[in-house]
């Protein structure tokens, strides 16, 4: 008997397996022709070939054989999910701002439409319309660079570090450059001063302690075989305490008298005084320039709210020496960020409107009570939707500007605290990985045993809550009346 059953069995799943329809079958179905249409007909024939390797093994296990059409809906489920854009859009809710793993700076709308002309038509990028000869891309920027910083000249590259990169191997390739011990910083990656030097072919000289350097450091290491001197903006860190550094003007002044020329690296630098808009002071571009360094290199899609860009400006001579370098074509920008950037740069030509047109200094000057407002009109209706295993409190934090940007001060904020009631650390990571799950990601950070998620970076509050209306499934729970 129990023979015959295994036979029956056998006899069961064979005729199970052979009621599936063939690829040919399913491809021929009314449910595949819209797949086909979109991702086209060879990677419908894949997918269903995947699907239909999967629904065996489901058969084998005693799931019942879903239909062609069925089959054709799974198909295209996984081609959707294929063709979904790893840069998925997202709600940045960290309270960084300037988040280097997000993206950065968020482009004006002026910036935005200027980058979809350029992708969208020819332009005279190196064109000259006036002589109808071969023009320099960097003419689009070079005047109002110059006309914001006070810089005799400007260029420009993909991004600060390609900067100064360039500028070492411009300035100082087999010879010395000169920097603080205190100023030797990493950047994120792992990325260090000394071996861009390094691959710059320019030889590190470190003078000075890590937290003090005084004026005779400078001076007694600058010889013959100078080729600069390197001012780096610690801009991703503090040493407190007992320190010293030379100020950029004075470091000009010994830079000048012995001959070689100052690079100050400002890292994330900004156009804009930000002790107006209610933040700490960070050191302009302009005032760099003006206290005498010779070059000074800042990056675009930081403080300055624009797209990844590396900025070289100061003396005219030493920017045509830079430009000189093949190096320079192998970091140039192309038209798309050439387009953003002059669009960008225009906004700062009227400082009284730039919060407002701005998204970074929309950001970083929004008020607390602003924020609180909106956290307050969201919480009762997430109340429901973090039910019963979380509690949702509205609650003040502090942001921070982030991309290495005055890493110690803190912008006071508001937003939310989602909190499990059973204080458990594994349902608090199952909430956050179900929140990146969702159509557009939902980003916050872990703290004190919560979720926080700051507000300040949130404009549309009807958005954020229509986009949660699929957490429930995401999560695993089952969904009521009130979520439909």
């Amino acid at each position: 008997m129990e023979q015959r059953n295994t036979d029956c069995d056998r006899d069961n799943l064979q005729t199970a397996l052979r009621r599936l329809p063939a690829v040919d079958q399913v491809l021929q179905s009314e449910r595949a022709l819209s797949p086909i249409e979109r991702f086209g007909r060879p990677a419908m024939t894949g997918a269903l070939r995947d699907t239909l390797a999967a629904v065996r093994e489901e058969i084998k296990a005693g799931t019942a054989p879903p239909s062609a059409d069925a089959i054709a809906e799974r198909a295209a489920a996984l081609l959707e999910t294929a063709d979904r854009s790893r840069l998925s859009p997202l709600f940045n809710l960290t309270g960084t701002v300037l988040h280097t793993n997000l993206g950065r700076a968020v482009l004006a709308e002026a910036a935005i439409e200027a980058a979809t002309m350029a992708m969208r038509e020819a332009v005279a990028l190196e064109f000259d319309l006036e002589t109808g000869k071969r023009g320099e891309r960097d003419e689009h920027l070079r005047t109002l660079i110059c006309e914001l910083t006070g810089a005799e000249d400007a260029t420009i590259v993909n991004n600060n570090a390609a900067a100064v990169l360039l500028v070492l191997n411009s300035l100082a390739a087999g010879r010395d450059a000169v920097v603080s011990r205190g100023e030797l910083i990493e950047i994120g990656g792992a990325f260090r001063m000394p071996d861009i030097m390094t691959r710059a072919d320019a030889r590190l000289v470190e003078v000075g302690t890590t937290n003090r350097t005084h004026p005779r450091d400078y001076a007694d290491a600058i010889h013959d075989e100078t080729g600069l001197v390197l001012k780096v903006h610690t801009s991703n860190y503090r040493i407190e305490g007992f320190t010293r550094e030379v100020p950029a003007a004075e470091l000009a002044a010994i830079a000048m008298e012995k001959g070689v020329p100052l690079v100050n690296d400002l890292g994330s630098g900004t156009l804009a005084d930000l002790a107006a808009f209610g933040l700490a002071h960070e050191p302009t571009v302009r005032e760099a320039v003006a206290e005498g360094a010779d070059i000074v290199t800042f990056s675009g899609d930081k403080l300055l709210g624009g797209p990844q860009a590396g900025f070289i400006v100061g003396r005219r001579d030493l920017i045509a020496r830079i430009n000189s370098n093949p190096m320079k074509r192998a970091l140039r920008v192309d038209k798309i960020r050439l387009a953003a950037l002059e669009a960008t740069l225009k906004l700062y030509r009227d400082p009284d409107r730039l919060s407002e047109r701005l998204p970074t200094m929309r950001f970083l000057s929004r008020r607390k009570s602003e924020i609180r407002a909106l956290a307050e009109r969201l919480a009762p209706a997430l109340v429901p939707v973090f039910a019963p295993d979380f509690d949702v409190n509205v609650i003040d934090c502090q942001s921070q500007i982030g991309s290495g940007a005055l890493p110690l001060a803190t912008i006071a904020s508001a937003g939310l605290s989602i909190s499990p009631k059973d204080d458990s650390g594994t349902r608090l990571a199952g909430l956050s990985a179900a929140l990146r799950r969702l159509p557009m990601p939902v980003i916050g950070r872990v703290e004190r045993g919560a979720l926080i998620l700051d507000l300040r970076c949130l404009e549309d509050g009807a958005r954020f809550l229509a986009n949660l209306s699929g957490l429930r499934a995401e999560m695993g729970r089952p969904t009521d009346d009130a979520d439909r």
